[in-house]
């Protein structure tokens, strides 16, 4: 693929991405074109489907949340309080709230290959981290990686510019809270 071409279809992926966390997956298509600065046939070209597009988007965003999972686990048998508060702060960073709208494209049971290997994959990393953090008695015993991955991705939807203007810093409280919440008692 050409570099402008891979570009294009980066640009078409983040765009999606941004509008399913701020809108869920039945965004318009031509809105996500509008945003990734591309025509709707370029759009098609690269995605025959909503469903395509919702299969990059969550493997993007699985993507992310398992390299982020890498990550913690680099650290957390040195320092597991900082590196395990990064990761949750690293997770609500990520649109997770646009991997519930990808997701809702599908089944449970129709997912595609590739997203329910990916799935697979990274929640089998979300649950090293939390292994980890289990062991230093900085989460609770009985916290599933998919619960986490979603409850992430819940508190972190966009807000309505209302909402966000009264209280400016409520995804942030609300992490600290998640955090706090999740410790072992």
């Amino acid at each position: 693929m050409r570099a402008d071409a891979a570009r294009r279809r980066a640009d078409l992926v983040r765009a999606a991405r941004h509008l399913f966390a701020a809108e869920g997956g039945d965004v318009a298509l031509d809105a996500v074109a509008e945003a990734a600065g591309v025509g709707i046939a370029t759009l098609y070209r690269n995605f025959p489907s909503r469903l395509a597009l919702a299969d990059e988007v969550a493997l993007a965003i699985l993507e992310d949340v398992r390299e982020a999972a890498l990550t913690a686990l680099g650290t957390i048998s040195q320092d597991p309080e900082v590196a395990w508060d990064t990761y949750v702060r690293r997770l609500a960073g990520l649109d997770l709230g646009a991997l519930s709208a990808a997701l809702a494209e599908h089944l449970t049971d129709d997912l595609s290959a590739p997203v329910r290997t990916a799935q697979e994959q990274t929640l089998a990393s979300v649950e090293y981290v939390l292994a980890g953090a289990r062991r230093a008695g900085l989460v609770r015993h009985d916290l599933a990686p998919l619960e986490l991955v979603l409850g992430i991705g819940l508190i972190t939807r966009p807000l309505p510019a209302a909402v966000a203007r009264d209280v400016p810093d409520l995804v942030p409280r609300m992490v600290d809270v998640v955090l706090a919440g999740l410790r072992a008692t």
